[in-house]
């Protein structure tokens, strides 16, 4: 069952919208699922919609909707792939990270809630997961091939609550010296759980994206469910 959320910005510029999908119960802890560079596209409703099976109420928010309300995109053309890191590029991580934390405060009291509140991101929404982790109270954050954490981690020591993180490595948009910054720097945090995946490229568990990787996929989402699961609901 899907819906609609609006959230008010808290500087008071306006509202945006989230995709939510909810559970069969109508209840249950929140996942807030972080997009790609992509939008809120049928890939990231597809995972709302796959979390809401799991029991989660799961909510996408539009973190692009102070570039262009609405952008639903794939990974498929060429001009996609141009306006994507158009939005990239154009992206304010301070709004963004205020909008996610308006979303981390509406999903605490949403309906049919139980006031646990998650975060699942990708790519982009990889890094903002764990800048999630890093400065917001959101109760668990898992961060898939998030590009640029590596310029982050003297902000590591701020992480109070379970972080999981996927890494591939054969990830195009981090490099080799990346990953081993990243794993080297977080390694002292008792909180992070960092996985890495051989043989794969940036995105290998996007919806019928060009990278997907079914074992690889799989296996990271398997271990994100269970993540969940103790986190959430235990």
């Amino acid at each position: 069952m899907a819906e609609t959320l609006k959230i008010h910005a808290t500087d008071g510029s306006g509202s945006f919208d989230a995709y939510v999908a909810r559970p069969a119960s109508n209840e249950g802890p929140v996942i807030i699922a972080l997009q790609e560079i992509f939008g809120v596209n049928a890939g990231m409703r597809q995972i709302c919609d796959d979390l809401a099976e799991k029991g989660y109420i799961a909510v996408c928010p539009d973190l692009f909707w102070r570039m262009k309300p609405g952008v639903d995109i794939t990974d498929k053309t060429q001009e996609e792939w141009d306006e994507a890191f158009g939005y990239f590029q154009n992206f304010d991580h301070p709004k963004g990270m205020e909008d996610i934390a308006a979303t981390v405060s509406a999903a605490r009291t949403i309906e049919g809630g139980t006031g646990k509140v998650g975060a699942v991101g990708y790519c982009l929404g990889g890094l903002l997961a764990y800048k999630t982790a890093v400065e917001t109270d959101a109760d668990a954050c898992v961060s898939y091939y998030g590009v640029g954490i590596e310029t982050k981690l003297d902000e590591k020591d701020r992480i109070a609550n379970p972080l999981l993180m996927h890494i591939a490595e054969e990830d195009g948009f981090v490099d080799k010296d990346a990953q081993a910054a990243i794993k080297d720097g977080l390694k002292d945090n008792a909180h992070i759980t960092i996985y890495s995946y051989a043989g794969v490229d940036h995105a290998f568990a996007r919806p019928d994206g060009v990278n997907w990787d079914t074992g690889a996929a799989n296996l990271a989402n398997a271990r994100t469910a269970s993540f969940f699961e103790t986190a959430l609901k235990d």
